[in-house]
């Protein structure tokens, strides 16, 4: 039987790396790799359906699946996670708190981005800061104009309007006319007055964790529903594909002969996240990742953005609930 000859778009990430280069192979698939940034992905993949198997936005994905119209099915290969603490800028010289946002504008790029999801979790479980309390300007980190991917109705006290023609929220923020700046990216501009919420954000994500034990997800990895329909045993051998690319960058971390990245004291950055999160700590698979899942739902739904409560076994294709053990 020949291969399938699929298309794949994915970020150059170490957890990718494998699977880009060829050391890991998916079980029956000929891939055409393509290095793409997530901003490019998720906007072909949602707007055309371009790709046979790709990176996915968590929050693009669950409100696609709770419409019951999304073009992919899930694998809970999460390739993307992050603390969003390092999210969250703000005007220094007026917010000293999270409490001073309410009552404030506050840009984002897209309302139901997955990272401004989290951050506005934090924000509510943390500190009291409900979504109804700021104004929301949407507009461009980079770029004038950027729309949402997918339309979203948001609840009636939300207040969301688009940033003045022309203008980016980095723009707005630096001349004072938004208080706070919410985005995956840093704002692309630079002020004495413009810095983090959190002035340690790594110590914020470290206590985050202790308390909750959620470590954020950002992306998953989808499969064209079509395809997945055609050929029930594919998304499966993507998980196991992706667990084992996963499994070939940490053991390459792990060994100190060489640092294999180009920044100081990894060693030591590797022993403290496991010692906090333990020895797996970027999990993949759904037991895993539940209470993360869960958590994220009920705020995506509570903040509006999804029409109903998604189920995390809804997010999955069966095939990748459970996997086989020895």
């Amino acid at each position: 039987m020949s291969l399938l000859n699929l298309s794949i778009a994915i970020g150059d990430y170490d957890r990718n790396r494998p699977l880009i280069d060829g050391a890991v192979k998916i079980d029956g698939v000929d891939p055409v790799f393509m290095k793409l940034v997530p901003e490019e992905i998720f906007f072909r993949a949602f707007r055309s359906g371009d790709f046979d198997i790709c990176e996915l936005s968590l929050s693009s994905f669950t409100l696609k699946t709770a419409m019951e119209n999304c073009p992919y099915v899930g694998v809970p290969a999460f390739v993307s996670r992050c603390f969003r603490h390092t999210s969250i800028f703000v005007r220094t010289d007026r917010i000293k708190k999270p409490q001073d946002l309410k009552g404030r504008k506050v840009g984002v790029p897209e309302y139901q981005l997955t990272a401004n999801v989290w951050a506005r979790a934090i924000l509510e479980d943390d500190f009291g800061v409900k979504p109804s309390d700021i104004e929301w300007i949407r507009g461009g980190i980079e770029h004038a104009a950027r729309p949402e991917k997918i339309a979203v109705n948001l609840p009636s006290d939300v207040r969301l309007r688009d940033a003045p023609e022309g203008m980016t929220i980095s723009e707005l923020l630096l001349r004072g006319e938004i208080d706070g700046f919410i985005a995956p990216r840093a704002p692309a501009v630079q002020s004495p007055n413009i810095g983090w919420l959190f002035s340690d954000p790594m110590a914020a994500g470290k206590d985050y964790f202790k308390r909750t034990g959620i470590f954020p997800i950002m992306h998953l990895i989808g499969v064209r529903r079509t395809l997945a329909e055609k050929q029930p045993w594919l998304p499966a051998a993507v998980l196991k594909a992706f667990e084992q690319s996963k499994k070939q960058a940490v053991e390459q971390l792990s060994d100190v002969s060489a640092t294999k990245v180009t920044l100081p004291f990894v060693e030591e950055q590797l022993k403290a996240a496991r010692e906090l999160m333990g020895e797996d700590f970027w999990p993949y698979g759904v037991d895993a990742n539940r209470k993360t899942l869960a958590a994220f739902l009920r705020h995506h739904y509570g903040q509006g953005i999804s029409p109903r409560l998604v189920k995390v076994e809804e997010l999955f294709h069966p095939a990748t609930l459970e996997t086989f053990k020895i």
